[in-house]
């Protein structure tokens, strides 16, 4: 029997289209106010955990900072590394040495003195509301009605704590006043309103709560973590 010649068939290559990029499950959102990932210590090192408070990322840094940009590297000379300046990357360092690390806590920038940029500072917002020092005893005023400092009427809140720090943050109109009342730290609203209660021997005057809205906290003097506006433990 004779073969049937073979036909020159033409093939179509069909291109393989990448799958598209699924979402890290871990990074659940339960709170829209809070960051995705919270720096969190354990035996010592830093790392992060999600909203549930599962680490993301293991605990191995000395230092970690809550994923937010890096004006320095986003005004860097060096054109390619200025997009790990923005909040998708976080600071930490590790042995004296500083990195950008992503989502998933993958190493993607090691800091140079070189790739170092000047930031453009964003114009200061005036705060509203000012500590008071009476008779020993810490209160807040508005700087722009305060006149009279024997009239009581004056006063926002009355001098009545041990101390007293207003907290940098956007919402000038309503921050969170880190305030001591028989030697026990919370916060409370600029109507006296106590938001975390008088629990902690220290709550840090630092910037997690313009950067994450959260506080970070101990009760033992030693053990820092954070909690959020709901006295939430992360």
């Amino acid at each position: 029997m004779k073969k049937a010649p073979i036909k020159n068939v033409t093939k179509t290559l069909v291109k393989k289209v990448p799958a598209e990029a699924q979402p890290n499950p871990d990074l659940v959102i339960i709170n829209q106010d809070l960051p995705v990932l919270i720096p969190k210590k354990e035996n010592g090192k830093f790392g992060y955990v999600n909203q549930k408070g599962k680490f993301i990322i293991k605990p191995e840094y000395h230092i970690a900072v809550f994923f937010y940009e890096d004006c320095n590297l986003l005004n860097s000379p060096n054109e390619k590394v200025r997009k790990f300046g923005t909040k998708e990357y976080a600071t930490v360092e590790k042995d004296m040495i500083s990195y950008r690390v992503n989502r998933t806590g993958k190493r993607v920038y090691q800091f140079k003195d070189s790739d170092l940029g000047k930031c453009k500072f964003e114009e200061y917002k005036q705060q509203l509301y000012q500590a008071y020092v009476l008779n020993g005893f810490y209160g807040v005023i508005e700087k722009a009605k305060f006149v009279n400092a024997a009239d009581y009427r004056d006063y926002q809140i009355y001098p009545q704590y041990q101390y007293l720090y207003i907290m940098e943050g956007d919402n000038t109109a309503d921050p969170m006043i880190v305030v001591s009342h028989n030697d026990r730290f919370g916060v409370i609203d600029v109507n006296n309103k106590v938001i975390i209660p008088f629990e902690y021997s220290n709550i840090k005057r630092n910037f997690s709560w313009k950067l994450g809205k959260m506080f970070e906290v101990t009760k033992d003097g030693q053990n820092y973590y954070y909690i959020d506006v709901r006295n939430k433990t992360y």
